[in-house]
């Protein structure tokens, strides 16, 4: 009788604990963040920082895994993955979906920034301030955006003639810039872009410093060129699932916009950090880095000025007003005049 009785005990205490633990389990929020960048990538590093932070902040009650390297959704496929809910948020450029975000992609054209921690802070103005449609699928975290784009070739690129013919890697607004710029865009994935260069497909790439060492061009590629008269730049977003944003109950949501400000504000740091890396790397690795006298910066801003005028005439084929691109394109220069000077304020260390 008392076997029965301590058998009745047990019985009870483990369906206690069962329930309990089904009960934490369920309480517990399981996310799925995504990007196609490799694990040892600056952004995925960071971006994995993120759901840590997430996570202690929340104290337990969010776990996100993170899936780098294009597990589970490739570069082009990330804003698909996000608002089909195969994935709850997603890492990657606007430009891997030309004409999915066409009001974002004003911030790709070649508008002088000057850094990484400009370009950043410009995206996240611009989207706070005109919060497009395009997004309305989405929950926007943050926005950021890489350093200068640099033409990064097989051969020296010194004068605006050089760029003639050149087949570089570049794909949606950024392309038009090396078009307008004489080059050849050739639009292939950036997972893609080392094997392209080892079989001559293209001669090199336009893109951010951070190509060289995070995708290892430095093997394949020894000329660099800054184009900082164009400052144009790749502008990238962190996004969720809106479905999935909406069912978080409000104290998670207050967590998620804190960390997502504050992580705003080091992807920036991130960003021009590669960049120098990159850049350092490069020299060591027998790079040679070419600057843009003043005449030719000013002949390479007067070959870009048709992008701006593509760009309008594109947007006002999809029924906006030119008034409105207009002061799109007004506000992101305004703003990266303010973060110039604040950079500058502040001594934030850039690569140039």
């Amino acid at each position: 009788m008392k076997k029965v009785g301590v058998l009745v005990v047990l019985i009870v205490l483990m369906s206690f604990t069962c329930f309990t633990a089904g009960t934490y389990a369920a309480d517990v929020i399981k996310l799925k963040f995504a990007t196609h960048y490799q694990p040892t990538h600056g952004n995925a590093v960071l971006s994995s920082q993120f759901c840590d932070e997430i996570k202690k902040r929340t104290n337990g009650k969010v776990e996100i895994s993170f899936f780098p390297g294009g597990i589970l959704a490739s570069l082009p496929k990330v804003a698909q993955a996000v608002t089909t809910g195969v994935v709850d948020i997603g890492l990657a450029n606007i430009a891997s979906t030309r004409g999915r975000f066409p009001v974002t992609e004003v911030l790709d054209l070649p508008l002088g920034f000057s850094s990484a921690y400009v370009s950043s802070h410009v995206a996240n103005d611009f989207y706070n301030k005109f919060k497009p449609k395009e997004w309305d699928n989405f929950h926007v975290l943050y926005l950021h955006a890489c350093g200068p784009n640099v033409v990064l070739a097989k051969t020296p690129v010194k004068k605006l003639e050089d760029m003639a013919g050149l087949k570089l890697r570049a794909v949606s607004r950024v392309a038009d810039v090396v078009k307008a710029l004489g080059g050849t865009p050739v639009p292939i994935e950036m997972a893609d872009i080392y094997e392209s260069l080892n079989k001559g497909v293209v001669q090199g790439a336009y893109g951010p410093f951070e190509q060289i060492g995070g995708h290892k061009l430095v093997d394949l590629v020894k000329n660099a060129t800054p184009a900082l008269p164009v400052g144009s730049v790749f502008a990238f977003y962190v996004a969720m699932n809106k479905n999935r944003w909406n069912s978080l109950p409000a104290d998670i949501k207050k967590i998620f916009d804190e960390v997502s400000a504050e992580w705003a504000e080091k992807q920036a740091g991130v960003w021009d950090g590669i960049d120098m890396e990159a850049m350092e790397y490069f020299k060591k690795g027998g790079g040679q880095v070419y600057t843009l006298s003043e005449e030719e910066g000013v002949k390479w801003k007067k070959a870009v000025a048709p992008v701006f005028v593509d760009f309008t005439n594109d947007m006002t084929g999809k029924g906006f007003k030119k008034a409105e691109v207009d002061e799109w394109i007004k506000f992101t220069q305004e703003r990266i005049v303010y973060w110039q000077q604040n950079q500058k304020k502040l001594k934030i260390k850039v690569p140039y």
